[in-house]
């Protein structure tokens, strides 16, 4: 099975060598070509110059892309994805807007399939292959990409329906940010009191509102600059725009989304938009009533 890789991010480097150390032939293909032939040289994979090379020359596609205009401008046009000759699965595992993957769906070449197929967890998941893959598809449909799903992820779960994925997605990083938003909170209440940061941390994660997402950033919270940015500020702000775009034409309520939403458009306008999400601790930080 001949497997194409476009985006190779922070994330997508890491799928992206799990599927080589499990003896797929990958080709690979990224916006800026150094990381595409540098990767091919350590890795053995192959580097294609152009998307369409890319989809000439393997049988699935995996695209891990930031955004549904870096997608659109993978996919379509004379050079795109969907301008080559032998793929037959287009699997989508950024986080998009379902409308999005909708509208790629309707446009890909005959006999082929676009699958939204984002997932959770941060690089280190990505690195352990510990990812978790919301399908938008039925597992019957999907049955001849579980090998592929089980190299990348520990659990792929099948949602029925094309774009499916992606909402819930936008779901589960809605609940993230949230969660990331709160905690800054939390702590900055916990300082002011004066206790010090990493025994309020101690307390927090031993609480019953520990989640899974607060131990493994925890090095990041108590001392941001020294370990490497894993999901900025930017892309949080993305995701959230996203999400309540979504949430505005389902007509469903999202208060406290929104107001995630606006301190990530405060942080990135003071420069936070390239740093770590969890730096949204050193932003409140600064924050006064």
């Amino acid at each position: 099975m001949r497997i194409g890789f476009a985006g190779l991010g922070r994330m997508g480097v890491a799928m992206a060598r799990n599927l080589v150390r499990a003896g797929y032939d990958v080709t690979v293909w990224n916006r800026s070509p150094g990381k595409a032939t540098r990767f091919a040289a350590e890795t053995g994979a192959s580097a294609a110059a152009t998307p369409r090379e890319l989809a000439d020359a393997t049988d699935i596609i995996i695209t891990m892309l930031a955004d549904d205009a870096a997608s659109e401008a993978v996919h379509l046009g004379d050079d795109g994805l969907f301008a080559g000759s032998a793929a037959r699965w287009f699997i989508e595992m950024g986080t998009m807007s379902p409308n999005h993957i909708v509208s790629l769906a309707k446009v890909a070449p005959d006999g082929a399939r676009v699958i939204d197929a984002p997932v959770s967890g941060a690089t280190q998941a990505a690195e352990n292959a510990a990812l978790l893959i919301m399908a938008g598809c039925d597992e019957a449909t999907g049955a001849e990409l579980v090998p592929v799903f089980d190299t990348l992820g520990r659990k792929t779960i099948f949602l029925g329906q094309t774009g499916r994925g992606a909402v819930m997605k936008l779901a589960i990083n809605a609940l993230i940010h949230g969660i990331n938003q709160t905690l800054a909170e939390a702590m900055t209440l916990a300082e002011a009191a004066g206790i010090e940061a990493e025994t309020a941390f101690d307390v927090i994660e031993a609480s019953a509102a520990a989640a899974p997402m607060l131990k493994y950033r925890r090095p990041l919270y108590l001392d941001e600059a020294a370990h490497a940015v894993t999901f900025t500020v930017a892309l949080a702000r993305k995701d959230m725009e996203v999400t309540a775009a979504l949430a505005q034409t389902l007509g469903t309520a999202m208060p406290q989304g929104l107001v995630t939403l606006e301190k990530l458009k405060e942080a990135e306008s003071v420069g936070y938009g390239a740093r770590d999400m969890a730096s949204i601790l050193n932003f409140m930080r600064e924050e006064k009533t």
